[in-house]
């Protein structure tokens, strides 16, 4: 037992954590070997444009759309059982993506990996509140589950321009395989079942709404920020949310609801979602300009744009290990606070760039931004489960989850675009004469236009087009950098003000323990 009375996990419990990483590891490498082995696939399958971003999207569609359902339904029938048939099916599905013979076969099978990705993240993450009840311990496990996505963004572009020197496409799907094997195989072993006993039925209705909701939001947003403003998209998006508002009016009229929607009434539990988004919403957009800029700007490969990233992933995993023993002696939200103060910092350094800054800038940039944005997602994740009960755990992780997605998709869909709509402003009149208009054109639409137009260029006049490209992307970094830092800032004060007297982790539950215990011996 521990100080404040939860039982402290063995190594049984330690070994489950490993298993637990898996599939998320191997989530987060299905993400980012796909941007490498895209253009191999596409060229051995015929797919089109449209197919290609069916291929690359349909994933985190389903993923977003399930990931509620997902998360309720582990807390229905047992979180172990559904993370065992999600490993299984995930396997299965990538089997069936590697030997795929057309664009649909490859399309239907990223649906069932996406729905079969959904079960994971909540089911993982409730376990591992069943599993590690010490807040000390908790915290610790959920920061290296956490840095298991970083991880996978390391080995990822690595891992993946090894494998298609070698082999073909299809084997990237099939480093899925031996995971799951290994995770049915060793996980009812190590692994504890939970499902919360007053659970009712799963409401059909709810489920429908959810989907409904999410993966139209998702899908309007994203495409949005990939063409401007249009008519199609705006309606979708428009449509997915009065569903969701029509599914959180059925929430609070159900007995059992798919989504308890009062978690939200918890200052804790929603500050915690409020910080994840606002860090998903800046990270992603940086994390997209950044390989834009090392592959569009500075001409570097895929590969080479994996490495000038693996400073920032090596950091946040470093981070990842050590805050939450810094959180067991400062408070959490001035743990999580500074961070938000380095990451503001950082975005205001890159305000300072030119166009002759080179890379070494961004890439330390990077790893500083990273160290200290890792707070925010461990510990941001440790209060959204941590604070809610056992049984709504599987639900709580879904919603952390949700709130990375959503975050993700929307800082692309306003920063990216506001930063787009800088760039274009000021390449408009910038592209030299003696460019072909075809080559202008593409520089004028997009920094990666101007990069496949410049691989069809002699050297000199590649050169001669780049060089007021990297002055205008620079000038769209400089105003998304401005931007997020306004906005993660903002967000920082607002979390510190709410979350301030939240005690170090670990001293919450032993002052409860403490007088739990002067109360017993009162009563004897």
């Amino acid at each position: 037992m521990t100080a404040g009375g939860a039982p402290k996990a063995g190594r049984k419990e330690w070994i489950g954590l490993g298993i637990l990483a898996l599939p998320t590891l191997l989530v987060a490498l299905d993400v980012f070997v796909l941007l490498l082995a895209l253009p191999h696939l596409s060229a051995d399958l015929g797919a089109n444009s449209n197919q290609q971003l069916w291929i690359m999207d349909i994933y985190g569609f389903m993923v977003a759309g399930f990931l509620v359902t997902m998360g309720t339904l582990g807390d229905r029938i047992g979180r172990r059982k559904l993370l065992l048939i999600g490993s299984a099916a995930f396997g299965a599905a990538s089997l069936l993506a590697a030997f795929a013979t057309s664009p649909g076969m490859l399309i239907t099978a990223r649906v069932l990996l996406g729905i079969a990705g959904a079960t994971l993240t909540p089911s993982t993450l409730a376990l591992i509140t069943t599993m590690f009840q010490d807040a000390k311990q908790r915290t610790v496990a959920i920061s290296l589950w956490a840095s298991c996505f970083t991880l996978g963004a390391i080995i990822g572009p690595l891992l993946g321009g090894v494998m298609l020197e070698y082999f073909w496409w299809g084997s990237l799907f099939l480093i899925g395989a031996p995971v799951m094997a290994l995770t049915l195989i060793v996980g009812p072993r190590v692994l504890p079942e939970f499902k919360n006993p007053e659970a009712g039925r799963l409401d059909l209705p709810s489920v429908l709404l959810s989907l409904g909701s999410t993966v139209p939001v998702i899908y309007g947003i994203k495409e949005l920020a990939r063409d401007g403003r249009q008519t199609l998209p705006t309606v979708v998006l428009v449509a997915g949310l009065v569903v969701g508002v029509l599914f959180v009016q059925r929430q609070r009229r159900l007995a059992s609801p798919l989504l308890d929607v009062r978690l939200f009434t918890h200052a804790r539990f929603t500050a915690a979602l409020l910080s994840l988004l606002a860090y998903s919403l800046i990270g992603g957009t940086v994390m997209l300009f950044m390989t834009q800029y090392f592959q569009a700007a500075q001409r570097m490969s895929p590969f080479e744009a994996g490495l000038g990233m693996l400073p920032g992933m090596a950091a946040a995993t470093v981070s990842f290990a050590v805050c939450p023993i810094i959180a067991r002696k400062i408070r959490p939200a001035y743990v999580i606070g500074a961070g938000i103060a380095g990451v503001t910092a950082v975005l205001l350094t890159f305000t300072q760039l030119d166009a002759d800054s080179g890379t070494a800038v961004l890439i330390a940039g990077f790893a500083v931004f990273s160290f200290c944005g890792a707070p925010i997602v461990a510990l941001g994740t440790n209060m959204v489960v941590g604070t809610v009960p056992p049984e709504k755990a599987g639900s709580a992780g879904a919603l952390s989850q949700m709130s990375n997605e959503f975050g993700a998709a929307l800082g692309v869909a306003t920063l990216g675009t506001l930063g787009l709509a800088v760039y274009r402003s000021d390449i408009a009149d910038t592209v030299p004469a003696e460019v072909p208009e075809t080559a202008a054109d593409a520089a004028r639409d997009s920094v990666a236009g101007a990069a496949a137009a410049a691989d069809q260029l002699p050297g000199s006049l590649a050169d001669t087009l780049l060089d007021p490209v990297r002055v205008a992307f620079t000038g769209g970094l400089h105003t998304v950098a401005a931007v997020s830092a306004v906005l993660i800032a903002v967000a920082g004060v607002f979390f510190v003000a709410l979350m301030r007297h939240v005690p170090p982790i670990g001293q919450e539950e032993a002052a409860q323990q403490e007088g739990a215990e002067q109360e017993q011996t009162l009563a004897a």
